[in-house]
């Protein structure tokens, strides 16, 4: 697989080494352009994404580690679970993580809490890709049911027969019994 192809395969890919990073750290606002919004909406299952953004603050994280804290917000398009009608939801979502060199484990007879929040993430190839980041926070925000907040699901009545799962068989059924008299 060439360079280009596992480029082509990232839905947004803003990639950042390690050593592009100052001691002072570095600030980047991104902004997704029409392109990368459409492979975003059809890879998250969503009917638009007219508005997708992230602000990033990245320091040096002790030796070799980035920490990228930041905010993800867009607004997505999505489908009413109830009504099956377009809708419009804000995604604002909050990222505070810590990268770390794969090959860093932690010292030998030392007290190390690895509870899964204070586990860092591995750097790949020296570094960070801060358009996946937003994106995996982009898809963890989504509403996996949206709803219209005037959506209200009515069951059927229980007297009715379309309520029956079995309605339509009995129907057919019947009408089968009727044609072989």
């Amino acid at each position: 697989m060439t360079k280009s192809e596992r480029r082509s395969e990232r839905l947004w890919s803003v990639p950042l080494a390690l050593s592009d990073v100052p001691e002072s750290g570095r600030h980047f606002d991104l902004v997704a352009d029409a392109q990368t919004r459409a492979a975003v909406a059809k890879h998250a299952g969503l009917a638009a994404l007219p508005r997708f953004e992230a602000s990033f603050d990245v320091t040096l994280h002790g030796r070799g580690g980035l920490h990228v804290v930041g905010r993800v917000s867009a607004t997505v398009g999505q489908i009413c679970v109830v009504t099956l009608e377009p809708l419009e939801n804000e995604i604002d979502e909050a990222i505070d993580l810590v990268f770390a060199p794969a090959d860093v484990s932690p010292i030998i007879g030392a007290e190390v809490d690895l509870s899964a929040a204070d586990t860092p993430e591995a750097l790949i190839r020296g570094g960070v890709d801060l358009g996946e980041i937003a994106t995996e926070f982009l898809i963890l925000g989504l509403d996996p049911y949206p709803r219209k907040p005037d959506a209200i699901f009515q069951s059927p009545t229980a007297g009715e027969d379309s309520a029956n799962p079995f309605a339509a068989l009995a129907a057919l059924k019947k009408r089968q019994r009727g044609r072989q008299r």
